[in-house]
C-alpha cells in the first residue's frame, strides 16, 4: 500500500522543481539570444583584427614595443625586470581577450541543453493537459535552443583557436623584442670615433 505522506512529500519537491525551471525559462532564453549578440560582435571583432593583421597591423605587438622603446629610453632600472612586466602585460592582455571568448565554448551548450530541457518538461506538461498547440511550441522553441547555443559554441572554439595561433606568434615576436632590447642596452653601440680609433 502506498505511502501517503512519502506521495505527498515527492508530489510537493516535484513542484518546488517544475516552478524553479519555469520560473528559469525566461532567464534561459534571454541569456542564449544574448549569447547570440555577444558572439556576433565577437565575430565581427575577430574579422576587423584578421584585416588589420593582413595589412601588417598587430596592436598587441605594436604596443609592447612602443613600452618596450619607451622603457629602454627611460632607462629604467632594472630594465630586465620592466621589460619581463612588459611582456606578462602583453600576454595577460592576449589572454584576457583570448577568454573572451573562449568562455562561450562551455556556455553555449549548458545554456542550450537548459533552453532545451525547460520547454520540453512544459511541453509534457502540455501534453498531459492535452494541450498540443502549447506543446508543439514549447518543442520549436527546445530545439531552437539547442540549435543556438551549439552553434555559438562552435564558432567560438574556432575564434579561440584562431586566437591563441596568432597569441603564440605575437608573444614570439614580444618576447623576441624585449630580448632584443636589453642585448642593445646590455652592449650598446660603440661611438664611430671609437671603432676609428
Amino acid at each position: 500500500m502506498p505511502d501517503p505522506f512519502l506521495d505527498g512529500a515527492v508530489r510537493a519537491v516535484d513542484t518546488v522543481l517544475y516552478s524553479v525551471s519555469t520560473v528559469l525559462y525566461l532567464p534561459v532564453l534571454v541569456a542564449i539570444a544574448a549569447l547570440l549578440l555577444y558572439m556576433l560582435a565577437c565575430l565581427g571583432a575577430f574579422l576587423g583584427e584578421w584585416r588589420e593583421r593582413r595589412r601588417g597591423t598587430r596592436l598587441l605587438v605594436d604596443g609592447a614595443r612602443a613600452a618596450i622603446d619607451t622603457c629602454v629610453r627611460d632607462a629604467a632600472a632594472p630594465l630586465d625586470a620592466h621589460l619581463e612586466r612588459i611582456v606578462q602585460g602583453a600576454e595577460g592582455a592576449g589572454l584576457r581577450r583570448l577568454d573572451a571568448v573562449r568562455f562561450v565554448v562551455r556556455v553555449g551548450p549548458a545554456l542550450g541543453l537548459m533552453g532545451t530541457l525547460i520547454p520540453m518538461g512544459i511541453a509534457l506538461a502540455g501534453l498531459a493537459h492535452g494541450d498540443l498547440p502549447h506543446m508543439a511550441q514549447n518543442m520549436t522553441t527546445a530545439f531552437t535552443a539547442t540549435v543556438v547555443g551549439l552553434a555559438c559554441s562552435v564558432l567560438a572554439y574556432v575564434l579561440a583557436l584562431v586566437r591563441e595561433h596568432w597569441l603564440r606568434a605575437d608573444m614570439l615576436d614580444v618576447a623576441f623584442a624585449a630580448e632584443q632590447a636589453l642585448a642593445q642596452f646590455a652592449s650598446p653601440v660603440p661611438p664611430m670615433h671609437a671603432i676609428r680609433a
